[in-house]
């Protein structure tokens, strides 16, 4: 199954690229439908890393609905897009019924200076996938509506938050 977004958000690439790497923003974006808590000792990063992260699910910020793996990898594409994959998925409860996960978000500058991003997840669901599809474009369609709400808010602080070993 494919569900895709393609939208131009309210600020400059650095900073939602920024956005893309924050823990907080991944919650702040799924609200209040998901939520997640950490499942790895320390919790949450400050800032995404490669690699696998454990999280708990929970509807509506408060119940329980499985386990999920966030194994994220980062690249820098040509033509100035920076890319984020993930290629977790869920591992427990309602989570597991998605059987396979593969999330790209990619975003590069709009020639107005503003941030073109693109999402794309490819999934599978078994004998469920035609019933998961519309859920599941239904959710992405709010991360849409969320990532445009939240982008203007977005800045990016040089100096402050630049990791220059991450793409």
């Amino acid at each position: 199954m494919l569900v895709m977004l393609k939208l131009v958000l309210d600020c400059d690439v650095d900073a939602a690229w920024h956005a893309l790497r924050s823990p907080a923003v991944f919650r702040e974006v799924v609200a209040p439908w998901l939520d997640f808590d950490s499942a790895d000792a320390g919790g949450f990063p400050t800032r995404w890393t490669p690699g696998p992260h454990h999280v708990d699910a929970l509807a509506f910020g408060a119940i329980p609905v499985g386990r999920d793996i966030i194994d994220l990898s980062f690249d820098r594409l040509p033509d100035g897009v920076r890319m984020v994959s993930d290629t977790g998925g869920g591992r427990t409860g309602l989570m597991a019924a998605l059987t396979s996960w593969h999330h790209r978000m990619a975003v590069s500058a709009a020639p107005d200076g503003r941030t073109l991003y693109r999402d794309r997840l490819e999934f599978g669901a078994g004998g469920l996938g035609i019933a998961a599809w519309y859920p599941t474009w239904a959710f992405w369609q709010w991360r849409g509506i969320r990532l445009r709400q939240l982008a203007p808010g977005w800045r990016h602080d040089i100096g402050v938050d630049v990791d220059e070993d991450a793409p």
